[in-house]
């Protein structure tokens, strides 16, 4: 006896990242232009899916968000204000915390960066943010 077909099959969303165009996701803050490539986004939860890509030197400098987000290492080496991690590497970075993180001077960094609430960031000089940047 063959099982029927479920009725509510899904549609999948497909994006081939090897063959997207890249794209610049520009941090007005800072002027910086990240080459990336957006995957999917939620528009229930916010959650976002990026392939990014360091050029080698560059450091996000000191900032914070208002969701957790983490960076899986594609090729290069990610460079945190806790360390350098390397391909296959996943970096969580909890909400609620300051953070550092770019490319080391030896290469650049390709990562997938995902966010689980919709994309902010703030600097400390911003009139705003979220989280205080020193604790009294």
């Amino acid at each position: 006896m063959t099982t029927p077909a479920p009725t509510n099959v899904l549609d999948v969303t497909v994006v081939d990242s090897n063959r997207a165009p890249w794209d610049l996701f520009v941090v007005p803050q800072t002027g910086a232009e990240i080459p990336s490539k957006a995957l999917v986004s939620d528009p229930d939860t916010g959650m976002q899916v990026f392939k990014m890509r360091y050029p080698a030197g560059f450091v996000n400098k000191w900032h914070t968000h208002s969701h957790a987000h983490g960076m899986y290492v594609l090729d290069g080496v990610l460079h945190t204000h806790q360390g350098d991690h390397g391909p296959g590497s996943f970096v969580w970075f909890p909400e609620g915390g300051w953070m550092e993180h770019g490319a080391t001077e030896h290469g650049d960094v390709t990562f997938l960066f995902i966010t689980n609430k919709p994309f902010d960031i703030a600097y400390e000089e911003d009139a705003v943010h979220p989280y205080p940047p020193h604790l009294t």
